[in-house]
């Protein structure tokens, strides 16, 4: 390195070096140009300097100076090295990977190259060549703890953990009596504890517990020792020690739901779906007595009781521990109990005991069967819990009164506002449910998740302004929205996304998808420093987990969502692509003289607007400046704030494709990918693959309403097609009419028979319904008068519970908005959509969507009684700061109010 230069110059080649190395990058640059003064065409100084560049943000001059080294000196493994470290930084990790080999074909035994290149291979998991790399390592250097740990880690990701196992004992083998070290103690620990996962994944169970008894000394993480002791056990079969194991484990934490499991299983009463028989609740009901004696003060051992008792005995339990929260005053009461409401029969006995526990309350001031007096808070905390249960049920109007008791009876507490809010969005007024939402807000202005849900309420109203000015008071000050992409905001991006959809702005809708795309390319590309620091520390355990996270990561539902949301975008550009600007002018030309002079004056203060923003921008970027080490510390303007250029996207369902893959790669289970799959393909006009997403369909779910319609889609698809002419064509067509015959929906039938069989089978269904009926339509446009009467003959089963207010709907809001859609756009029925809103406005009476009679466009509404009640100062909101005033005032009048009079 450095070798062909004079000892002078060497030197000042060295120094090159540190200071990259210690991102003093402005005096390795002066330090890089004196070399270049006296020898300008020293590859290895000119390929140092372009790497120093790169660092502060010159890639283009740095990719030329480092090509220009490596021209000047190919035979040098520094500008090969530096190559491959350029083309890392850009996350180009294949073009990196090639660098480095050619830069170990020159100096094979370059430990620093061969460290980078193990590296690479981890994060690209090349596992083969990962083993390779790592084994080279400890060849050249097997004095090195980190040698033996990454060879025996490689072998265990490449699927070879008996391997791996060997190399940790040989490493043993060449430690000293007295090692470790006591600063050593805690690594050598979480190795020893490593081995040990690795000889129960191999399967050595009875050869791994007697390693952890031998090494109990040398482990210092005790929890971690007994926990991995009685999972050795368990699996061994020796339940009567894993017991006493896991009573020990339970003295420590009593709350810890799998201890209590793991206890379950070694006393032979565990079930993975929860049904037990009733001799085995009756044991279960024991044992869980005996437990509540032992750990008094345990929350668990009373809710996990509530899972299996059935009738009399979980009414009982239930009422023990319900009454403790709603005397302390739990707000999450609710969401602890809310997984019972999927056990059969276990919501009505809460609803019975929960109005019990009310009117006894209401009329007695204490408990059924109690002296003494509960505080009065209890009962605000009894409508609270009642209004979230009628809210699950969708008895909306019902949970609407016990809300508003429990306002009027402690009108201070937030979460009852919070609460109301979510009971307006899930009766269907967006709008009045944003209002409380920033009614609770106001109450605290320094709460962060209270403002978090007002403005997942307002984006959910599609009130988008409102809740970037909302969500940005919890931001930095300076370019705040730019800090909430920073952040990693994703739920606020995907919400804002679905939001600019609704509202037919494709280009900022896929803006903010594609954003919380990049935050998983971010997020993965963070396990790479990971790679060396895991293997220094020792945390092996938990970085094998990580990199099973990071093969994982895209399968997230976050991702999921913004991928198809992408996918739509992109589905519904190629449908409708945005107009050209020549299509724009002729538009023009055709106003008249009024409005083009509108028009223009509209474009110039949207011009000015946007040039001044620009500008301020560009000024808070100048006026940051350089860093000491050269590199900027603002982030550059924006060039595409609106989205704008991703419109210009040449084949849209090319890149939908893209998003498309990794979805059938990571969500295969999910019907939403094949659902676009079959969207995507039958506009590809790719037969084959469309009919792979319809299948997939049926795998999942045969008697769902999408994957009917998609089926009867394609083959009512296929068969309009002329007939084949081409060998392939006539192949794929034999391949779909053996496929066919395999298909126990169409076997022997045609598609309107396979039609009015789903409809057979599904009769009392809405959706079932309305995907029968647009089938119809589909394969006879004639029979649309008989699909319409079919839908708009769909019986709204009406259920009374327990003698309780209100009704319970078997209709659900968003079906009945799906089936107006229906109506109106694809059977294009006028008529039928008016008869059909009006007919859903009576059941969902606070829907905006179908004008309900409580919603927000009518005079009576919550929305217009917030407005009126705020006019005449009824709520006394605290403002800490102008920028807190404005959002209230902005927000809580103005917007709300211009939002009613659009509506109506």
């Amino acid at each position: 390195m450095g070798a062909s230069l004079p000892p002078k110059e060497a030197n000042l080649f060295k120094l090159i070096v540190k200071s990259y190395e210690t991102k003093q990058y402005k005096k390795g640059l002066k330090a890089a140009d004196a070399i270049l003064k006296k020898f300008p065409d020293h590859g290895e100084t000119l390929s140092m300097k372009g790497l120093t560049l790169n660092c502060m943000d010159r890639k283009s001059e740095a990719y030329e100076l480092v090509r220009q080294g490596l021209k000047n000196d190919l035979k040098s493994h520094v500008c090969w090295h530096v190559f491959g470290l350029l083309y890392r930084s850009d996350r180009e990790y294949r073009e990196a990977i090639k660098c480095y080999r050619n830069a170990l074909r020159i100096d094979p035994d370059n430990l620093e190259i061969l460290r980078d290149l193990s590296l690479l291979q981890a994060q690209t998991r090349d596992l083969a060549g990962f083993v390779e790399t790592r084994q080279q390592l400890l060849t050249l250097k097997s004095n090195h703890r980190m040698n033996w740990i990454g060879f025996a880690v490689a072998h265990h990701l490449n699927s070879n953990a008996s391997k791996a196992v060997e190399i940790l004992e040989a490493y043993e083998g060449t430690l000293e009596d007295d090692f470790p070290p006591e600063n050593e103690r805690c690594e050598h620990g979480e190795m020893l504890l490593y081995k040990i996962s690795l000889l129960e994944e191999c399967g050595f169970l009875e050869r791994a517990l007697e390693e952890l008894h031998k090494k109990e000394l040398e482990i210092v993480d005790k929890l971690e020792y007994k926990e991995q002791e009685v999972s050795l056990l368990v699996k061994l079969g020796r339940f009567e020690e894993g017991e006493k194991l896991y009573r020990s484990l339970l003295s420590m934490n009593p709350d810890n739901y799998r201890y209590y499991e793991g206890l379950q299983k070694c006393v032979g009463l565990y079930s993975e779906n929860g049904h037990f028989s009733p001799d085995e609740i009756d044991r279960l009901d024991a044992l869980y007595k005996a437990l509540r004696e032992q750990f008094k003060w345990s929350s668990a051992v009373k809710r996990i009781p509530l899972d299996f008792l059935q009738d009399d005995r979980f009414k009982e339990a239930a009422d023990s521990y319900i009454r403790t929260f709603l005397t302390k005053g739990v707000p999450s009461l609710f969401s602890d109990l809310s997984s019972l409401y999927n056990h059969p029969g276990k919501a009505d006995i809460l609803e019975r005991l929960i109005l019990e526990l009310e009117n006894s309350i209401r009329t007695t001031g204490q408990y059924p069967g109690r002296v003494e007096k509960e505080p009065p808070s209890t009962l605000m905390w009894t409508l609270f819990l009642l209004a979230q249960h009628y809210d699950r049920r969708g008895q909306y109007e019902t949970a609407l009164s016990k809300i508003n008791e429990a306002i009027e009876h402690t009108p201070t507490v937030i979460d009852l506002y919070s609460v109301k809010s979510r009971i307006l969005k899930h009766a269907g007024d967006l709008a009045a449910a944003a209002a409380l939402a920033d009614e609770a807000r106001c109450m605290d202005l320094a709460d962060r998740y209270v403002n978090s849900e007002c403005v997942k309420r307002m984006l959910q109203a599609d009130q988008v302004d409102l809740a970037e000015k909302t969500a940005v008071l919890f931001t930095k000050e300076g370019d705040q929205h730019t800090n909430l992409h920073d952040m990693q905001c994703m739920w606020y991006e995907l919400a804002s996304a679905e939001s600019y959809y609704r509202q037919g702005d494709l280009g900022l809708a896929l803006k903010k998808f594609l954003a919380v795309e990049k935050h998983y390319a971010d997020i993965s590309e963070d396990q790479f420093d990971f790679h060396s620091y895991c293997l220094r520390k020792m945390t092996l355990r938990t970085y094998v987990e990580m990199l099973k996270f990071q093969d994982r990561l895209h399968s997230h539902t976050y991702f999921r969502k913004a991928a198809a949301g992408a996918i739509r975008c992109y589905i519904k550009l190629h449908d409708s692509p945005p107009k050209s600007t020549t299509e724009e002018d002729d538009e023009a030309s055709k106003l008249l003289p009024s409005q083009k002079r509108k028009l223009r004056q509209k474009q110039r203060k949207a011009e000015a607007r946007a040039k001044k923003e620009a500008e301020e921008k560009n000024e808070e970027f100048s006026a940051s400046g350089p860093s000491k080490s050269g590199k900027r510390l603002a982030k550059p303007v924006d060039p595409d704030p609106r989205g704008e250029t991703l419109l210009q996207v040449k084949d849209p369902l090319s890149e939908a494709t893209k998003y498309l893959k990794l979805l059938q790669k990571h969500s295969p289970d999910s019907l939403e990918t094949h659902l676009l799959s079959f969207e995507l393909y039958m506009r590809k006009q790719k037969v084959l693959l469309a009919f792979q997403a319809v299948k997939q369909l049926l795998r999942l779910d045969a008697e769902h309403p999408d994957s009917h319609r998609c089926l009867i889609k394609f083959f009512h698809k296929v068969g309009s097609i002329n007939a084949p002419v081409t060998d392939t064509e006539k192949l794929i067509w034999g391949v779909l009419e053996a496929e066919r015959q395999t298909i126990s929906q169409l076997h022997g039938k045609s598609l309107f028979e396979a039609n009015n069989s789903f409809l057979e089978k599904h009769k009392d269904s809405l959706t079932h319904r309305a995907a029968f009926g647009e089938m119809l339509y589909i394969l006879d446009p004639n029979r649309r008068s008989e699909a319409v009467q079919l839908i708009e003959g769909s019986r709204n089963n009406v259920v009374q519970r327990n003698g309780a207010p209100g009704q319970i709907s078997e209709w659900k809001l968003k079906d009945c908005i799906a089936v107006h859609k229906l109506l109106g756009t694809v059977l294009v029925d006028q008529d039928a959509a008016l008869r059909w809103k009006v007919c859903c406005a009576e059941i969902f009476s606070y829907s905006t969507y179908f004008e309900g009679s409580n919603s927000s466009a009518s005079p009576n509404s919550v929305l217009n009684q917030i407005c009126k009640s705020t006019e005449n100062g009824s709520a006394n909101h605290l403002v800490v700061d102008h920028k807190e005033e404005s959002v209230i005032s902005n927000g809580k009048l103005e917007a709300f109010k211009d939002l009613t009079i659009s509506q109506n």
